[in-house]
């Protein structure tokens, strides 16, 4: 694999990812409601299901969803209504703020859980495997062993995920300090409203036809 395609692919992955989707509004949300410390762990458990992702994709997982409507519209319906129950918990949230402190309320949830929701937003997308089903095959070179290349190509991609989710997580964890209570709701419902709107999308797509 040359500099060349790996610089491409790295480039391709950054627009890809820098535009919000919901491991990145997680990140924000994190980082307004629990400081840059909990918010890590939200980062690194999107990062781990990248090379999850990344690593079923290479053997094999997304071609059978491609292939199978069952499955595909099993984990679909799965990811959809998660994204759809993080989305209506934030819709709900009474605000991200300490009003006497004027900080983060860092004692809401704990790390695991934290890691457990990037996670298990990432990994229960069906676009996920069958957008690195069609994405990745195009930076690998056939004539070299292929395990090497996807394991490159996992690092570079999980290395700018977590580039851009620790930028989304400052900007939250510096917003929220300068947010009253009020505002803090607010931020909460918009993030909230993202991901119903990004849980209803998910309901609605549909795989291409074979």
């Amino acid at each position: 694999m040359s500099d060349v395609t790996l610089f491409a692919f790295a480039l391709v992955a950054f627009i890809g990812i820098a535009t919000p989707g919901p491991t990145v509004l997680l990140a924000l949300t994190n980082g307004a409601r629990h400081g840059l410390k909990k918010a890590a762990a939200g980062m690194v458990g999107a990062v781990f299901s990248d090379f999850v992702l990344i690593g079923t994709v290479a053997l094999g997982l997304g071609a059978l969803l491609a292939a199978s409507e069952f499955w595909f519209t099993a984990v679909k319906w799965l990811g959809a209504a998660y994204l759809a129950y993080l989305g209506v918990m934030l819709l709900r949230s009474k605000g991200t703020l300490d009003v006497a402190a004027g900080t983060p309320n860092v004692s809401a949830s704990t790390p695991r859980a934290i890691f457990l929701k990037s996670f298990l937003v990432a990994v229960t997308n069906p676009k996920g495997y069958l957008f690195f089903s069609a994405f990745l095959p195009q930076f690998i070179d056939p004539a070299m062993p292929q395990a090497s290349q996807y394991a490159m190509l996992a690092f570079v991609f999980a290395s700018i995920d977590f580039l851009v989710m620790f930028g989304y997580a400052v900007v939250g964890s510096q917003a929220v300090r300068f947010l009253k209570r009020s505002g803090a709701i607010w931020l909460d419902r918009i993030c909230g409203g993202a991901l119903l709107a990004l849980a209803g999308s998910l309901a609605f797509y549909r795989r291409a036809a074979s």
